[in-house]
């Protein structure tokens, strides 16, 4: 069927505005075929079933709208005291000076814009693999795009256990910034690593990470937005996980005028494991979209959803949320929550929770629920002294707690807590 005229547009003046990066023949093959699904498909629209409740024109734009650089004053960046290989990018550019040598025993770290260069490199199986394999049965073409033009990302090797996380950093300096990052990890049989990610970004950001996870391998992965309220940002992670493996990703997001964050997961391994969960915070001017694709295709594996979105004074949160069970995926145990707490009558909540399942020995629930603050727990606690504004923060605590215990690392899971704590504090000032 031919592409409408107005996507068609779109998509063409969509790349007409970026410069293509060059590089080896590989690289050259993964960027045309991201180009030819992207013209394919054309980028999103409004009455594209996955975007009805997100409109995607900020983020398809030829032209990048402006974001103002927040002052988060004093405040130390998040992850800044745990003992990390740091990679910088600002607005999309790798930063040599404030980035961390990169060596890490049992791990290899490799910038993109370098290694594309070359003719032989283990990337040339992944770039873009695993987002192509993702464009089925939905389409995902801002993540067709990145592949077509991401200037730089890292491509992580892991052949051990790394005896310290990665931490990448976005920072935002320039209001104008429209930032494309593509990352690629693969992690051998038996090997673990954790990816941490933090800051704004810039402006306008587009940005893939593609996950092999090899048989009995462990990927961590714990990510912080924000604070910049006025940035954008399109999100994908692209996961395929081998036997007895495990993938585990958080995200906590606070501020930002519109997020979409996307996750696509294949089980491709028996008793694979996948958690996927998020705790966001959403104050005015606000749209945060969640949107996730399990597919189980093995037996006894296990995948947990878990996202909560705390919104007040009109803002507005998205969960789509599907679990894939294919014929012969039996014993799957798959699990699906999203809930919002709303702390105005001017908030929303918009869920499309999904189940989808051709094996008759599965255990797979899901459920969605909005609403207030507990009238009968604000009582108690109001009770016993506690003024109304410290209760109900308490409570909101309570409310995120079952995301936020899906990190595994209690000094993450700490250092989350405290972020969280601190939002709600300068809300309540």
């Amino acid at each position: 069927m031919a592409l409408p005229q107005a996507k068609q547009d779109l998509t063409e003046a969509r790349l007409a505005g970026l410069e293509r990066p060059d590089g080896a023949g590989w690289a050259v093959a993964a960027r045309d075929a991201a180009v030819a699904r992207l013209r394919e498909t054309g980028l999103p629209h409004r009455r594209d079933e996955y975007w009805k409740f997100t409109r995607p024109e900020t983020l398809t734009d030829a032209q990048a709208p402006s974001a103002a650089l927040f002052d988060t004053g004093d405040e130390a960046p998040i992850f800044e005291t745990l003992d990390c290989v740091r990679i910088v990018f600002v607005d999309g550019v790798f930063d040599p000076e404030a980035s961390d040598d990169l060596a890490l025993e049992g791990v290899t770290i490799e910038r993109l814009a370098e290694a594309q260069h070359t003719d032989i490199h283990w990337a040339r199986d992944l770039y873009g693999a695993l987002e192509e394999r993702g464009q089925v049965p939905v389409p995902r073409t801002l993540a067709a795009l990145n592949t077509a033009m991401a200037s730089d990302g890292v491509l992580i090797r892991v052949t051990g256990a790394a005896s310290k996380p990665v931490n990448l950093v976005y920072n935002h300096r320039s209001e104008s910034s429209d930032a494309i990052l593509h990352h690629v990890v693969k992690l051998e049989e038996g090997a673990e690593l954790t990816v941490l990610e933090n800051g704004p970004a810039a402006a306008r950001f587009n940005k893939v990470m593609e996950i092999d996870v090899a048989d009995r391998a462990g990927f961590q992965h714990v990510r912080t937005q924000g604070r910049d309220h006025e940035r954008r940002a399109a999100t994908h992670i692209f996961a395929r996980l081998g036997q007895e493996s495990v993938f585990k990703s958080f995200t906590m997001t606070a501020n930002g005028v519109l997020t979409r964050n996307e996750c696509v997961i294949e089980l491709t391994g028996d008793d694979a494991v996948a958690h996927v969960a998020g705790a966001c915070m959403g104050d005015g001017d606000f749209h945060h979209d969640d949107t996730v694709f399990i597919t189980h295709d093995a037996e006894r594996c296990e995948s947990r959803q878990v996202f909560k979105k705390v919104l007040r004074n009109g803002a507005a949160g998205v969960f789509q949320g599907k679990i894939l069970v294919k014929e012969g995926a039996q014993k799957t145990d798959g699990y699906q929550i999203s809930q919002s707490l709303l702390l105005d009558e001017d908030s929303q909540f918009l869920a499309k929770p999904e189940l989808e399942i051709y094996a008759d020995d599965v255990a797979c629930s899901h459920g969605s629920t909005s609403g207030a603050i507990d009238e009968e727990a604000l009582f108690y606690l109001r009770a016993r002294g506690v003024p109304k504004s410290i209760a109900t923060d308490l409570l909101t605590l309570a409310f995120l707690a079952e995301a936020v215990e899906e990190i595994e690392d209690e000094a993450l899971r700490d250092e989350i807590v405290t972020r969280l704590e601190g939002w709600l504090s300068r809300r309540r000032g």
